[in-house]
C-alpha cells in the first residue's frame, strides 16, 4: 500500500494555506494536465488531493480492485499490467511524470482494468472517490474544471489506442 501524508487541514478554512497545501498546489501546477484551472483554482483543490510514496516493486491497486482513488505520477514511473489468458504479466504501458491513472474507476465506478505496479521509487498525487465527491458538492466549479481535464486525457489515450489499433489492422 502506498504511504500517504493525508490532507488533515479543514477544507472549509482555505484561507491559510498549510506547506502540504501549497506542495499539492505546486504538484498540480506542473503535471499538465488541468491548463484550465486558475492559480485560485489549484489553491482550492489542493485541499482534496493526499501525496504519497511507492517504492519500486510495489504493487499501487491491482486489476479486478474496486476503485476507490486515481492517481497522478509526480516523480518515477509505474508500469501498467494485464494479466493474459495464460495467467502471464503483460506490461501496457510505462507511465511518466504528468500521467494521470487509476481515474476510469474513480470515474465510472467499475472496478480496475489494470494493475498498476510502481517502476522505480515514486512520488503520487492521490485524489478519492470519496474526495472527488466532496470537491464536487463544495466546489462544482473547480471539479467540473478536474474531471473534464481527466475526460480529454482520457479522450487523448483512446485516439492514440484506436490509432494503434488500425495501424495493427494493416
Amino acid at each position: 500500500m502506498p504511504e500517504n501524508r493525508e490532507n488533515n487541514k479543514d477544507r472549509n478554512d482555505m484561507s491559510e494555506p498549510t506547506l502540504l497545501n501549497n506542495e499539492i498546489r505546486d504538484w498540480l501546477m506542473d503535471c499538465g494536465l488541468f491548463d484550465q484551472l486558475q492559480l485560485a483554482d489549484f489553491a482550492a483543490a489542493s485541499g482534496y488531493f493526499s501525496i504519497s510514496t511507492v517504492a519500486e516493486g510495489e504493487a499501487i491497486f491491482r486489476e479486478g480492485d474496486a476503485g476507490s482513488f486515481m492517481c497522478i505520477l509526480h516523480s518515477g514511473q509505474v508500469a501498467v499490467q494485464k494479466t493474459g489468458p495464460d495467467g502471464q504479466v503483460i506490461t501496457m504501458a510505462t507511465l511518466r511524470s504528468g500521467r494521470a491513472f487509476g481515474e476510469m474507476a474513480v470515474l465510472d465506478g467499475e472496478r480496475r482494468s489494470a494493475t498498476c505496479v510502481a517502476a522505480s521509487n515514486c512520488q503520487l498525487l492521490n485524489l478519492g472517490k470519496d474526495s472527488l465527491e466532496k470537491m464536487l458538492n463544495d466546489a462544482p466549479k473547480i471539479a467540473a474544471k478536474i474531471i473534464r481535464a481527466l475526460a480529454v486525457s482520457l479522450s487523448k489515450r483512446l485516439r492514440m489506442a484506436d490509432g494503434q489499433l488500425a495501424a495493427q489492422q494493416v
